[in-house]
């Protein structure tokens, strides 16, 4: 089984002196402070904080990063607390908005303890993944019934032209962020944008829903509590929210399928190493869709467009990413590759569009 998602050495340092005075004026914490870095992410960057013998979690922006444009930390921090005791999320503690601390705006959560399955990992059994799976699909469906009035995000967000501004807005992004000509990718953003889909309800969407994503509970896993036979209990939280908004249920399911890599995809989308949709006990995307359907009562329609979406979502992160790295703004050597994700993306989303179908795109 994957180990408990623990953080390493500090890449990018934090001023601590100035982040122990707040977390004293802020949570009345103080005494011996030690800071390390989550490993995995190329976004928002996250650190596990001790002070006085107290676990908290940090969240700032990367170097570089334009904060207005995705990752405001203090509406990160507004949707766990509307969220917390309605579906699986860290408690927020505190936000600092001003960026006068730490040279960017941050804020820090309660830190949920357990296990984060990556790509990178030694597989779990077929079963155990299977229900994890369940889990996945079933607490999708129920962040979608979220009653937005009851937990305050009824104006959170523009659900009106929700699908028209993505489809639009995602490729301005990409337009900004350019570096290279993928002919592919172009392709999609044209079809997509001749084909959009009809709005099909108003949800409060996660915008980057995948296992990487999920904190699970490792009893349930390895068998000690009965295995994870429930999803009850299965997921302890759903982190990384800077993405989130209330819009149409059914692009965030595109986000996800976006991300649903199986065995037989393209290389270049597996090496991307996010989440390990391909193990044993995984369902395809077709089955997904499927299941999601059931657990909502949605009907999807034609599922292509949402896939074709999630792909050119996630090719404009990715190249965001790389040209942040190619202006010399990002040192991770991870983002050297990203290139090769962003004409991936662009290659699967020709090949759904071709063939009309959401799996087995690289049969002959």
């Amino acid at each position: 089984m994957p180990d408990l998602d623990r953080p390493s050495d500090v890449r990018v340092p934090l001023d601590r002196a100035a982040l122990a005075a707040w977390l004293r004026d802020t949570l009345g914490v103080e005494g011996d402070l030690d800071v390390r870095q989550f490993p995995s992410g190329f976004s928002n960057l996250t650190y596990l904080v001790t002070v006085g013998g107290r676990e908290v979690v940090l969240r700032r922006p990367p170097p570089g990063a334009d904060v207005k444009g995705g990752h405001d930390m203090g509406r990160e921090a507004t949707i766990l607390g509307a969220l917390h005791g309605h579906v699986p999320v860290p408690e927020p503690l505190g936000v600092e908005a001003t960026g006068d601390v730490l040279g960017a705006p941050f804020y820090v959560m309660e830190r949920v303890e357990g296990v984060v399955l990556r790509a990178t990992d030694r597989p779990i059994g077929a079963e155990a993944m299977g229900q994890v799976a369940d889990a996945f699909v079933q607490t999708l469906a129920d962040l979608h019934a979220v009653d937005l009035e009851a937990v305050g995000l009824a104006h959170f967000g523009r659900p009106e032209g929700y699908v028209r501004r993505q489809v639009e807005g995602w490729r301005r992004r990409y337009e900004r962020a350019k570096t290279d000509e993928i002919p592919d990718l172009d392709a999609a953003f044209d079809w997509l944008d001749a084909n959009q889909p009809p709005e099909s309800g108003t949800a409060l969407l996660h915008n980057d829903y995948k296992y990487d994503n999920f904190v699970l509970d490792p009893a349930r896993l390895d068998g000690s509590a009965g295995g994870a036979t429930e999803v009850g209990g299965l997921v302890r939280a759903i982190l990384d929210w800077e993405l989130a908004t209330v819009g149409d249920p059914l692009m965030d399911l595109g986000s996800t399928l976006g991300y649903w890599i199986e065995d037989g995809d393209s290389p270049a989308l597996k090496a991307l190493a996010l989440s390990p949709t391909w193990w044993p006990g995984n369902p395809s995307r077709d089955e997904l869709v499927r299941r999601y359907a059931e657990a909502t009562g949605r009907d999807v329609g034609d599922a292509v467009v949402y896939y074709v979406y999630g792909l050119v979502k996630l090719a404009v992160i990715a190249q965001q990413i790389y040209a942040r790295w190619r202006a010399g703004h990002a040192t991770d050597p991870r983002f050297e590759g990203l290139l090769h994700t962003v004409r991936a993306c662009g290659d699967a989303a020709v090949r759904a569009v071709d063939r009309g179908r959401l799996s087995t795109l690289y049969d002959s």
